[in-house]
């Protein structure tokens, strides 16, 4: 099976408590969701983890997978991926919504047809999902980061393999440094 056939549910961050329970970031659209595709596979795919939820600990799930019985054993799991095959997870149904999979690795274009770059991954830091964008020409060190909007990406063709961006002439421009206001409201 390749890696397009498969989708990354979640990240082990740790151990919790001492029975083998573990925290995971989940990617899933609801974090508790982690467990409800059945079994999951490490990024090789050549290991599986029977996965069930026990609980929730700071919006991050807590699971116990089949055959971890202590911390030592939860520990020496963190870091590791959790993958599942894409089969197992729903058709999306809205016309907006897309899996991150499918939007890594597409084209940019700016709104006057021009190549603008090719996207490199999603991010989202708590204020909605990120665009970090490789411009064309220029390496991963040269990233950009552009809110995954409708406003800024109005058109998103998966068949076509390319997302547009209509990003403001000054996006790319640094605000000068006002300067700072004393105490008694003198510059």
């Amino acid at each position: 099976m390749s890696q397009s056939d498969r989708l990354l549910l979640g990240v082990i961050t740790g151990a919790k408590g001492i029975r083998g329970e573990l925290k995971v970031k989940s990617f899933t659209e609801f974090p508790e969701d982690i467990a409800a595709y059945g079994p999951l596979e490490n990024k090789t795919g050549e290991t599986t983890f029977d996965v069930s939820l026990v609980g929730m600990s700071k919006s991050q799930p807590v699971i116990r997978i089949k055959g971890v019985t202590d911390r030592n054993q939860a520990e020496a799991l963190k870091g590791q991926e959790l993958y599942v095959p894409r089969d197992r997870l729903p058709e999306i149904e809205e016309e907006d919504a897309f899996y991150h999979t499918d939007l890594v690795g597409l084209d940019v274009i700016n709104e006057d047809g021009n190549r603008f770059g090719r996207i490199l991954r999603l991010n989202d830091f708590g204020g909605g999902d990120i665009l970090e964008i490789v411009p064309e020409g220029k390496g991963k060190k040269s990233s950009v980061l552009v809110p995954f909007t409708k406003e800024m990406v109005p058109v998103v063709d998966l068949e076509k393999g390319h997302i547009v961006v209509n990003l403001p002439d000054d996006f790319f421009e640094v605000p000068d440094k006002e300067p700072a206001e004393s105490s008694d409201g003198s510059r």
